[in-house]
C-alpha cells in the first residue's frame, strides 16, 4: 500500500512528463510567435520553423506517453472539500489541454504535409520525418493548407490562454486555498502534505 505522502503526490514519471511537457509547449510558442512575426533572414526562418516541428512532434510524443501513463496510474484524489463543480471544471481544462496537445501538432503536421513547397522535416536535424499522404486525398490542398494553417494559429492563442487559466488556478490553489494541488505536481518530496479526510462508513 502507498504510503500518505506517495498516495496524494503524482508519480516521479507523471511529474517528469508533466514538466518536459510544459517547457516544450513553452518552447514551441516562443518559437510560433518569432518565425511569424519577427522580421528574419529567410535562412534563420527556415531554422525556426525546423526547430518548432522538431519540438512539435516532441510534444506529440510526450503527450501519447501522458495518456498512456494516465490510464495505467491512477492520480491522485482531489482536496477533500473541493467543490464539485471545481472538479468538472479541472476534468474539463484538462481534456481541452490534452485535445490541444495533440490536435496543435497533427494539425501542423498535415499543413506541412499539404504545403508545395514540400520542405523535407528532419528532427533535430537528426531524424527524417515523413509527411502525410494528404494532398491526394484532399480536392483543394492549397485551400486545405490555408484553413489548417488558421486552426493551427488559432488553437495555439487558445492553448496559450489555457495555460495561462492552468497556472492561475495553481497558483490559486497554492497561494489562496493553501492545499496541495501544485506541491504534489513539484520534483522533490513535499514536506507540508494536509491530511486525506476519508469517507466514513
Amino acid at each position: 500500500m502507498a504510503n500518505g505522502v506517495s498516495a496524494r503526490r503524482y508519480s516521479a514519471v507523471a511529474i517528469l512528463l508533466h514538466w518536459a511537457s510544459a517547457l516544450a509547449v513553452l518552447v514551441l510558442i516562443g518559437l510560433g510567435l518569432t518565425m511569424t512575426h519577427a522580421t528574419l533572414a529567410p535562412l534563420r526562418q527556415f531554422q525556426l520553423y525546423q526547430w518548432h516541428k522538431s519540438v512539435g512532434v516532441t510534444v506529440l510524443a510526450l503527450t501519447a506517453l501522458r495518456v498512456l501513463w494516465r490510464l495505467t496510474h491512477r492520480p491522485p484524489p482531489h482536496p477533500a472539500g473541493m467543490p464539485a463543480r471545481e472538479r468538472r471544471a479541472a476534468a474539463a481544462a484538462h481534456h481541452l489541454l490534452y485535445l490541444l496537445l495533440v490536435g496543435l501538432p497533427l494539425t501542423g503536421w498535415a499543413v506541412v504535409s499539404l504545403s508545395p513547397f514540400n520542405i523535407p522535416t528532419v528532427l533535430y536535424g537528426i531524424v527524417p520525418w515523413p509527411h502525410l499522404p494528404l494532398a491526394g486525398l484532399v480536392p483543394d490542398p492549397g485551400a486545405a493548407e490555408g484553413l489548417l494553417k488558421r486552426v493551427h494559429a488559432l488553437g495555439a492563442w487558445f492553448l496559450a490562454a489555457l495555460l495561462a487559466v492552468h497556472v492561475a488556478a495553481a497558483l490559486r490553489h497554492h497561494l489562496l486555498l493553501r492545499d496541495d494541488v501544485l506541491r504534489r505536481m513539484l520534483p522533490g518530496r513535499s514536506t507540508s502534505i494536509t491530511p486525506t479526510v476519508e469517507p466514513t462508513r
